[in-house]
């Protein structure tokens, strides 16, 4: 786990910059609040919309990023009012809350827009419980939001824009069909009993922090797509929590709320979220688990017994979404695997497309872009194909099959991160031989996702030092080996 984090490609230092530019809008949106005379609680409220604004809104270009987030307090201020409102109202507060979750899962049908405005609306209404917020604190809360997002923006698409050289991180696209046909649908059932689940059981486990147990099933269905990656997301949200919670005993607990630790600290666990949110889920709980922890220490009641009922609460939240995707239409693995390889097979082409182009002299070609987005899709297959190369899994075959599976992909993006930078060298020049290799990957990936998959041939050429033609030649021999597992349907049954 440790090597996947820190060793995981980073094509452009994409995460790195994420995550430094997360710090950086997060803490400038913090001091605002501060020198706006806004009390504890608001530069919480203040720092979180923030972190929320940074984090989940992916747009596909720099302007739409900025309508959607201008877009925010337009859904999170009503929702923060609401869940004010109905605090002495526990009924009413709680119909509400999970009408407010199954509408936010139900927009991810509108793309990543209604997926970010979906995700500020809920965890809006879960700060308000975090901080007991009522109407009283209203015009402070608003504040700190709408000054929050100001700073981040400000941060985002002015000290520090990069996007517009950069792919957005892929959304899984809404399946076709309509009503319970439609994935999105089917998951906004399931989050919403789920949830409700949760906040049941949560309330019986404790009345004060049943909000957790909530919030553990919501998250748990946030970018997935079938029954098996939310299992599998909740064992992991579970073992994170663990983790987090055992450095909180360490860490969080003797630093009690002290300020200037505590700042350090939370910077460390802000850089920790967005760092490691592409590549590890584990590792993302526990930088949010101890971030949690911090912040309870900075209100004063951070305590080895909350440490011990949060991972309680996780618990029964994990529990609501396993059960709601289990025994209530579900979506099987299988039925979003196969569509992703293919994206990503989709893409190989397109990078080695860019690349040979730019070979050529197209100097408006550009691999990097491209690769950047295959390491994205990648991520998108692993996620998906998780269940299956899961330790517990206990389907031999089908692990063994998806682990061949990722290990030829992961060789197809070596081979064109290899050919974008020979690609981005001025010195190199364009070799006839490339256009019949290109011409060769285009054939190879055409049979793979079209079907034809028992006729992927791999080069008979001569070995060659040549960089590109090598990158090409590897690119090929990799694609070829893939058509066995892929052969008659076997990644729909991996």
């Amino acid at each position: 786990m440790l090597k996947r984090v820190f060793v995981a490609p980073d094509p452009g230092r994409v995460r790195l910059r994420f995550a430094a530019r997360a710090v950086l809008g997060i803490g400038l949106a913090v001091v605002v609040c501060g020198l706006a005379g806004l009390s504890l609680v608001g530069t919480v409220t203040g720092g979180l919309a923030a972190l929320l604004a940074l984090f989940t809104v992916t747009d596909a270009t720099v302007r739409g990023q900025a309508v959607t987030t201008a877009l925010l307090p337009a859904v999170g201020l009503p929702v923060l009012a609401a869940a004010a409102e109905l605090h002495g109202h526990p009924v009413a507060r709680d119909l509400t809350f999970l009408a407010v979750i199954g509408a936010g899962v139900y927009a991810r049908r509108w793309g990543p827009r209604g997926h970010s405005l979906g995700v500020f609306a809920f965890m809006t209404f879960f700060v308000a419980q975090f901080l007991h917020a009522t109407t009283a604190q209203l015009p402070e809360l608003y504040a700190a939001v709408v000054l929050s997002l100001l700073a981040a923006s400000a941060v985002r698409f002015g000290v520090w824009c990069y996007e517009s050289r950069q792919p957005p991180a892929p959304v899984p696209a809404p399946a076709a069909g309509a009503g319970l046909a439609r994935v999105t649908t089917r998951q906004a059932v399931q989050a919403t009993a789920g949830a409700g689940f949760a906040l049941v059981v949560g309330q019986l486990v404790s009345g004060q922090r049943w909000y957790w147990a909530v919030g553990a099933t919501w998250w748990i269905f946030v970018n997935t797509a079938s029954r098996g990656e939310t299992l599998v997301r909740g064992f992991r949200r579970v073992l994170g929590t663990v983790i987090g919670i055992g450095l909180g005993l360490l860490i969080a607990v003797p630093v009690h709320g002290a300020a200037l630790p505590t700042a350090v600290l939370l910077s460390a666990c802000v850089f920790g979220i967005f760092y490691t949110a592409a590549v590890s889920y584990t590792w993302m709980m526990l930088w949010v688990t101890l971030l949690a922890e911090l912040l309870y220490g900075l209100l004063g009641v951070l305590n080895p017994g909350l440490l011990a009922l949060r991972l309680a609460e996780t618990g029964v939240g994990a529990l609501g979404a396993a059960l709601a995707v289990l025994l209530l239409l579900p979506v099987t693995t299988h039925t979003t695997t196969d569509a992703w390889i293919q994206r990503a097979l989709r893409c190989v082409h397109t990078c080695t497309a860019e690349a040979a182009a730019r070979l050529a002299g197209a100097v408006d070609a550009d691999p990097a872009r491209r690769v950047a987005e295959l390491e994205q899709l990648l991520g998108r297959v692993r996620l998906s194909v998780a269940p299956l190369v899961h330790p517990l899994n206990p389907m031999l075959s089908r692990k063994r099959r998806a682990r061949r599976v990722l290990a030829l992909l992961d060789d197809c993006a070596h081979e064109i991160r290899g050919l974008a930078t020979v690609a981005a060298d001025p010195e190199a020049s364009h070799d006839a031989r490339l256009a019949a290799a290109c011409w060769r990957v285009e054939a190879a990936v055409e049979a793979l996702t079209g079907g034809d998959r028992a006729h992927v041939t791999v080069t008979t050429e001569s070995p060659t030092t040549e960089p590109a033609l090598a990158h090409l030649h590897g690119l090929e021999r990799a694609l070829a080996e893939l058509a066995t597992p892929l052969r008659n349907k076997a990644v729909s049954a991996i």
